[in-house]
């Protein structure tokens, strides 16, 4: 896909050039300091668009985890990740589990001394097809353990027995890929974290995913935001849905910023994030949903590049009320965990 060879290019061109490395420790070939800065970079690189969210994102969401599970895995592997030189992916979804991550079924055996054998299939993993490792969820404990028998490994997607299929996506893009692993030996020295403590690993990365990755969005979000106003022409008419919409982005922006700094400062609660998963799904459909209104049947029908790309965005964003967490999921997580509503039941 040309969205990955060109973000993995400017990766390389921003890392060399200093600004990636801004927030990122020294260990992994960073310059050091806040996460914040991380942010804040991430945001001008989002708003100028120089990367494609998505394949850019999801360095947040695996390193930062590897390096408070598996500091020595994160020094070898992590700063060619970073820099654009390989991809990694994400195998957590299954075919049967998916927002229930603890019944995941794919399974891996202890072979001796060195090796994990894994064997089972992921699915919905994002640009699988272009990945050099992924940070894979096996089920290491009983199927009745659920979260306390899944551990987190390193696998390299060369290995014998890998399988990438990519799907095709409404939108005509490939973006998520089903994975089969048929006796897959992963060293033993690639776990990340301890046995069996893969959900920890797991619920660290759901921090990070809803971070600095929703702050980077939301900043996409305001410049497709931009980007449309200023191709349409907008009236007095038009006031109610521009002005909501506008509303839920400064919304989501001032949620972000706030979990930004609680995660700088290491006192965000996973339960919180949720919160930030809902506004950013309906925002970005409430974004699109305004194209489609404002756009005047070009989104439906025209066939110009433009209206392709916003067309493609509008069934893409149909989808952010699933991924990542469904909204009903988030909903619950909210009411029962931050508002105790389960107790008054």
């Amino acid at each position: 896909m040309d969205e990955v060879v060109r973000t993995r290019r400017n990766q390389r061109l921003l890392w060399d050039a200093g600004w990636l490395r801004c927030g990122w420790p020294l260990s992994v070939g960073g310059f050091g300091g806040s996460a914040i800065v991380r942010s804040a970079v991430s945001e001008v690189v989002s708003i100028n668009r120089l990367v494609h969210g998505t394949v850019f994102a999801v360095t947040e969401v695996l390193v930062p985890s590897v390096i408070t599970a598996s500091p020595r895995l994160a020094e070898s592997y992590a700063k060619d990740f970073l820099n654009g030189t390989e991809g990694w992916c994400q195998g957590f979804s299954e075919p049967d589990a998916g927002s229930d991550l603890a019944s995941l079924r794919c399974r891996a055996v202890d072979e001796g001394d060195d090796y994990w054998v894994v064997s089972g299939q992921k699915i919905w993993t994002s640009y699988a097809q272009f990945a050099s490792k992924m940070l894979l969820l096996a089920r290491t404990g009983t199927t009745e353990s659920r979260h306390r028998g899944i551990t987190a490994m390193l696998v390299d997607m060369e290995s014998e027995g890998v399988t990438v299929r990519p799907l095709n996506a409404i939108t005509g893009e490939e973006e998520f890929s089903e994975t089969f692993f048929d006796d897959v030996r992963v060293p033993k020295n690639r776990l990340v974290g301890e046995l069996n403590g893969g959900w920890g690993v797991a619920m660290s990365m759901l921090r990070s995913e809803r971070g600095p990755i929703f702050w980077m969005l939301s900043a996409w979000v305001l410049g497709e935001f931009e980007r449309l106003l200023d191709s349409v022409g907008v009236t007095g008419e038009d006031d109610e849905i521009v002005g909501h919409a506008l509303a839920s982005i400064a919304g989501l922006r001032a949620r972000s910023w706030t979990t930004q700094h609680r995660a700088a400062l290491d006192i965000v609660q996973i339960p919180e994030t949720s919160i930030d998963k809902i506004l950013m799904a309906s925002c970005e459909q409430e974004l699109f949903d305004m194209a489609l209104s404002l756009l005047d049947g070009r989104v439906e029908f025209g066939d110009d590049d433009a209206a392709r790309a916003w067309r493609a965005e509008y069934m893409y964003s149909r989808a952010a009320t699933i991924y990542g967490g469904t909204a009903e999921i988030q909903r619950n997580i909210v009411a029962d965990q931050l508002l105790g509503l389960r107790s008054l039941g």
